[in-house]
């Protein structure tokens, strides 16, 4: 017969086996997040010195913000995400899908009521500005193009790649930005239209997943992409890419963060949200070449990383609200006009 001291130390690996067995280990010890790839915007460090801070478990995902949308609305009813992390354009979209739960952070009121919902649905956490982004070893002889015209050339065929601007806000935000340098508005869309139907017949890739290891490895030696997913290339991975701030102009990519309405795990969601906004979670974002929302998080070493502010200056704001209205509008001539040339 086992004595009372083995009985009660049995009797307690047993139930932590039927714990694990049942998934109770993680009760209130994890937080689900959505559009958190690992080395997008140095997630993969942010989550993990979250953990270590607090405790709680903060796997990455892979979805980019259109999927991330797609599957808060297919769970509406049953959660399984606790906060989400979108391109600006997709905040009013979460809103009006009802997707989102009020939580203002200690930093909510610091942040320009154009890169927030007023109501605390969803906020900026940081932002970046679309670029050209070249792999030079991949372009061998042919020089790195400067302009959105540069890329038009035909020695560029087959060799510029860029994400589904129907489903990845980068994407997206591409095609806004072509359109605004080169003289259009969200009022119209007919400037992108037209340029990237010339521009097709480069040959152009749309992949719907994060291509920045492509571009590493010369599969795609031109991206329109972010600009912080060139200098992580170039600075973490010492990749042979140059970023380039096109000469007509470009626009900023501010990214929000919002609780998930109903979350299974709401408390570490909001503890998740606080720790974004802090002094260490803002810096630990500026190391992965975004802008954070407190500029005073981004050291000079990291600062001094970037191309000089005068490029920057060709990196313009627009009405994100307006932008999220007309993305529908857009979705359907990008499909009968550019897919179904």
């Amino acid at each position: 017969m086992l004595s009372k001291k083995k009985w009660i130390k049995a009797a307690a690996v047993l139930v932590c086996v039927m714990s694990i067995l049942v998934g109770c280990s993680s009760s209130g010890k994890e937080v689900i997040t959505y559009n958190t790839p690992q080395d997008w915007v140095n997630w993969g460090n942010v989550l993990t010195e979250f953990n270590k801070e607090t405790g709680i478990t903060a796997p990455n995902d892979n979805k980019n913000s259109g999927q991330s949308l797609t599957a808060l609305i297919a769970e509406k009813d049953s959660p399984l995400a606790d906060m989400v992390y979108l391109g600006i354009a997709f905040g009013s979209k979460a809103e009006e899908a009802g997707v989102l739960e009020s939580y203002k952070h200690p930093y909510f009121d610091q942040i320009d009521s154009s890169l927030k919902d007023e109501e605390g649905l969803y906020s900026t956490v940081h932002y970046g500005s679309i670029a050209i982004l070249a792999n030079t070893e991949a372009l061998g002889d042919l020089p790195v193009p400067k302009s959105w015209e540069d890329l038009l050339d035909p020695m560029y065929k087959g060799k510029i790649g860029m994400l589904d601007p129907t489903s990845a806000a980068v994407g997206y935000s591409a095609t806004i930005a072509v359109n605004e340098a080169l003289g259009g508005s969200l009022d119209n869309f007919d400037t992108t239209i037209e340029y990237f139907k010339e521009l097709n017949k480069n040959e152009v890739v749309y992949p719907m997943q994060t291509s920045t290891a492509k571009l590493m490895k010369g599969e795609i030696p031109i991206l329109i992409d972010a600009d912080f997913n060139g200098y992580g290339l170039k600075y973490n991975q010492n990749g042979p890419i140059e970023v380039v701030i096109p000469q007509e102009g470009t626009v900023k990519i501010p990214y929000i963060v919002g609780l998930v309405k109903d979350a299974p795990n709401q408390e570490n969601g909001k503890e998740l949200i606080d720790y974004l906004f802090s002094d260490e979670g803002q810096e630990l974002f500026s190391k992965g070449f975004v802008r954070p929302m407190n500029a005073s998080a981004m050291s000079d070493e990291v600062k001094d990383k970037f191309l000089p502010d005068s490029d920057y200056e060709r990196a313009v704001d627009v009405d994100w609200e307006k932008m999220s209205q007309v993305q529908e509008s857009f979705n359907a001539r990008w499909t009968s006009e550019i897919l179904g040339q």
